[in-house]
């Protein structure tokens, strides 16, 4: 779909009536990197679209060095389809943007979901970056997949829970997303670490329900970040962290956030 004379990809799964549930990826994230047990979870009762923000995975254009800049493409995207009213559901990275969007767009934003992600100035998420990098080159000189140290425990069910989402991952087989380039990658580093330095959020202008997760452990957007906006969030409701969980904690334990996530949707 061309926005703005720029290419953006995307899915839609599920009804095709009612509010449609925008999902927003993690950093370096493609279409493929969405756990399929949570959005076809998800797209079993609610119109769910993922997609690629600008010059994200085979989306054009470039990427945008602040969360601000990706809230605008993003909504950009969203009207472009046609719509007035969306939930969104943000995770990492993608919690960031959905923030920013839930705040300066108020009419267009119904329900938030925010998973494994904090508020700008939050304690730890300036060090993303690094840690990132560091999972990165782990990854590579082990020959494993950096998620796999990133989002789970170092338990025996946290790595069994991340070999079960990397299989999960390689179900679709065509049609795949490209994976996110360099310069973009870079972009989005120096968007988050700029998140991380800012002035803490007011929380209080997000007026709309969010529903808040993540796992107990998370070493990416440290777990105090999802207490913290729950806290502050003037409509929040909390899913409990997940035990021996980290920053895959909705993945780890799909079955039960999935519920959760529809349960808050369509109260």
């Amino acid at each position: 779909m061309s926005v703005d004379g720029i290419a953006f990809v995307y899915r839609q799964l599920g009804p095709e009536d009612g509010v449609p549930l925008i999902l927003l990826i993690h950093l370096a994230g493609n279409l493929d990197n969405w756990d399929p047990r949570v959005v076809d979870g998800l797209a079993a009762r609610r119109r769910v679209i993922t997609f690629g923000n600008r010059g994200v995975g085979g989306s054009g254009g470039a990427t945008p060095d602040t969360i601000e800049g990706m809230a605008r493409d993003a909504v950009r995207f969203i009207r472009t389809l046609g719509f007035d009213q969306v939930d969104v559901f943000g995770l990492s990275l993608g919690g960031f943007i959905a923030q920013v969007i839930a705040e300066e767009e108020p009419r267009l934003v119904r329900k938030v979901i925010l998973a494994g992600t904090g508020p700008a100035g939050g304690p730890g998420i300036d060090k993303v970056p690094a840690l990132a990098v560091q999972g990165t080159i782990k990854g590579a000189l082990t020959r494993q997949d950096p998620k796999l140290s990133l989002f789970f425990t170092d338990t025996a069910s946290g790595r069994r829970a991340g070999r079960a989402l990397l299989r999960r991952l390689k179900e679709r087989t065509d049609n795949r997303d490209k994976d996110i380039s360099l310069p973009s990658l870079r972009a989005q580093l120096k968007a988050v670490k700029r998140w991380g330095r800012q002035a803490p959020s007011d929380l209080s202008a997000i007026r709309q329900p969010v529903l808040v997760a993540n796992g107990e452990n998370d070493r990416m957007v440290p777990s105090q970040n999802t207490l913290d906006l729950a806290t502050r969030l003037p409509r929040s409701e909390l899913v409990p962290l997940y035990p021996d969980s980290g920053h895959g904690g909705i993945f780890q334990n799909h079955e039960d956030f999935v519920a959760r996530a529809l349960s808050f949707l369509e109260s």
